[in-house]
């Protein structure tokens, strides 16, 4: 017998057997809930979750593999519709703060009533989020934070960082392929692509830019 559209499809991921037996029976006790498969191990997920298709991931955090976040990392990479929601046996920011960057949509604890999990399931299908407000403050003044401490340079790759130390230098494009053995059309692609991660208009911008940190790293050696 086909399964009603608007079931919600979820997907177990527990390395405790009793556990997702459990969860399973739960959630199946509820007319519009469906368990559309299950998992142990972040291996099992991973290749299991695409072909189920489900709405919602119930994740651990804890797997003997890997973690629940890894899972809903590539998941949501992966299938961007699926809604994660993290189950966890105790409350951690560090997780916490991991889980929603992986683009979890909730996080519960496992000591969470059969109704609550059952009510949080329901919120996050619908495309909700469920977070305690007070995880979620702390988790934006962290994400302001590391903003606030980010290294501009980090967006920029192996190559794009070698071609703006020889921006510091004052190397014409020119030089910087001689230097490095890159044609001159592509050194301009490359500090094209430096100055838009950069936020720079000018290479002039970028030159000075280099030689205060090439100063500032040599003034802290010497300290």
């Amino acid at each position: 017998m086909p399964e009603p559209k608007n079931d919600i499809r979820v997907f177990l991921v527990d390395d405790h057997d009793v556990v997702r037996r459990g969860v399973t029976a739960l959630l199946e006790s509820e007319p519009d809930v469906v368990v559309v498969g299950e998992a142990g191990t972040a291996a099992e997920a991973v290749a299991r979750i695409p072909a189920a298709r489900p709405d919602v991931a119930v994740l651990d955090v804890r797997l003997p593999d890997g973690s629940g976040v890894e899972v809903c990392r590539e998941v949501r990479s992966r299938l961007p519709d699926v809604a994660c929601l993290m189950l966890t046996s105790f409350p951690d920011d560090d997780a916490l703060y991991d889980a929603i960057m992986a683009g979890a949509s909730g996080y519960v604890l496992k000591q969470i009533h059969g109704s609550d999990l059952v009510r949080a399931v329901r919120t996050v299908a619908s495309g909700r989020s469920l977070l305690d407000p007070r995880s979620t403050a702390r988790m934006l003044d962290r994400l302001r934070e590391e903003a606030h401490h980010q290294d501009p340079l980090a967006a920029l790759t192996d190559q794009e960082r070698r071609i703006f130390d020889l921006i510091g230098e004052g190397l014409t494009n020119r030089q910087i392929g001689e230097r490095i053995f890159l044609a001159e059309k592509t050194v301009k692609n490359y500090v094209s692509s430096v100055l838009a991660k950069l936020a720079m208009q000018r290479r002039t911008q970028a030159a000075v830019y280099a030689a205060r940190l090439k100063a500032e790293s040599a003034h802290r050696q010497d300290g």
